[in-house]
């Protein structure tokens, strides 16, 4: 059986891509072919986010969604959140208190928590448990995600009124 293959092309971390996909490829296999490797497939069954990536804005399990499906989309991985050599507020507030500690996961947690304070710039710890329930961390830093989401919110509201 030949394996069909199919043109797209959409914006990966703000750059124009075309790519040719297997129609079986995921996104995370076709983000390791244009050398990207922060989205990470772990458990293959879209349960750990470790593979997560924000596809127009929006968490999505990259080890579960066919790479066909971003043609005219955009992608972002953790190495779009980067802007000209400095850290987006949640990387370094996850550095800051050591929520990374093998970093495995820690790709996975500052876009879901990027996407998150996006919509909410003051959450609650419960609110920030909810919301990463879906990730998970084998060296278990999950007070230090918390503390770190609470201080890139903390900085990024300042920086907002300082606006």
């Amino acid at each position: 059986m030949d394996t069909v293959f199919v043109d797209i092309a959409f914006r990966l971390n703000g750059n124009q891509i075309s790519a040719r996909v297997g129609g079986h490829e995921n996104i995370v296999d076709l983000l390791k072919k244009l050398d990207h490797f922060g989205a990470r497939e772990s458990c293959g069954q879209g349960l750990c986010g470790c593979c997560t990536v924000l596809i127009d804005g929006v968490a999505e399990s990259g080890c579960l969604t066919l790479a066909q499906l971003v043609d005219g989309k955009s992608v972002t991985t953790i190495e779009g959140l980067e802007v000209d050599g400095v850290l987006s507020p949640v990387q370094q507030a996850f550095i800051e208190t050591g929520a990374l500690q093998c970093g495995f996961c820690g790709p996975g947690f500052v876009l879901m928590s990027t996407q998150l304070l996006a919509q909410n710039d003051a959450p609650s710890e419960a609110e920030i448990r909810d919301y990463l329930s879906g990730n998970l961390c084998r060296c278990a830093a999950y007070p230090e995600i918390i503390k770190a989401v609470k201080l890139a919110a903390s900085r990024m509201r300042h920086a907002a009124a300082a606006d």
